[in-house]
């Protein structure tokens, strides 16, 4: 049996919000096993005291950095410096660098250049550069509007409801996720062109391209996909909206050709 990846999660408090700490953890797990947790601010200052309460809950360990300087976020550098330190001391496989701030643009891609796995998390505001830095990018709030919806659909189904208000909140599904779709970082033009030529380049268009392989290729490309930014819980019911595109089944496997 495979040893399971180690992963150090550090979070810049001062660049990401205490409520996506649970979506944060949850996504972490997805990579390994996180040895090392910590989180990076100024601890003294009373805006953070929301994020005090939720250290506790994840057993994260707070690193104390002093603002010196008027409109300077201080938790960059002792972020930066703490992620190298553990990088030479090589006791992990990978690193989850949470911050929407492109200061960490050259951190993420020297963890990289070192052979270490570096999935990012921010908001839609992260820029590209930091995005393309990591080999995953996490859009936060995205997945938080996703997740909510999910949680309140399940709950709702535990309800009576009249048909004029299951066609609202059909109506409001159908909204969220063309809201979705506009806020995610990669247009949807964009992706099928590249779907297209991914399978182009892969020299069997007729027999198509093994959905895992497409799905890989597609986050090599662009770090941050992640087919929940479009509404979408899994990549088949994704692809099934273009009409370029056609999905075959093969037993348990399912294959994507081009019309």
């Amino acid at each position: 049996m495979a040893e399971e990846k180690r992963f150090a999660v550090l979070i810049d408090i001062e660049n990401i919000a205490p409520k996506y700490i649970e979506l944060i953890m949850n996504e972490a797990s997805n990579y390994g096993n996180i040895t090392i947790k910590r989180a990076y601010g100024d601890w003294t200052r009373q805006s953070s005291s929301t994020w005090r309460g939720k250290l506790l809950d994840y057993s994260i360990i707070p690193m104390q950095q002093f603002n010196n300087t008027f409109g300077k976020n201080s938790s960059d550098s002792a972020l930066i410096i703490d992620a190298m330190n553990i990088l030479y001391r090589n006791n992990v496989d990978g690193f989850i660098l949470v911050s929407s701030d492109s200061d960490f643009t050259r951190l993420a891609a020297t963890l990289k250049e070192e052979g270490k796995v570096v999935v990012g998390m921010g908001e839609s505001k992260t820029p590209v550069a930091l995005r393309n830095a990591c080999d995953y990018f996490k859009v936060l709030d995205l997945l938080y509007k996703e997740t909510s919806k999910t949680s309140g659909k399940k709950s709702q189904k535990k309800k009576t409801q009249s048909k004029q208000k299951q066609k609202k909140d059909s109506d409001d599904d159908i909204a969220e996720a063309a809201e979705s779709r506009a806020e995610a970082s990669t247009d949807l033009d964009t992706i099928e062109r590249a779907i297209i030529s991914i399978i182009e380049a892969s020299g069997d268009e007729d027999n198509g391209m093994y959905i895992g392989t497409l799905g890989n290729s597609l986050i090599r490309r662009y770090p941050d996909f992640d087919t929940r930014n479009y509404g979408a819980g899994k990549l088949s019911k994704f692809l099934e909206q273009f009409d370029s595109l056609q999905l075959k089944k093969d037993g348990d496997s399912t294959y994507v050709r081009l019309l």
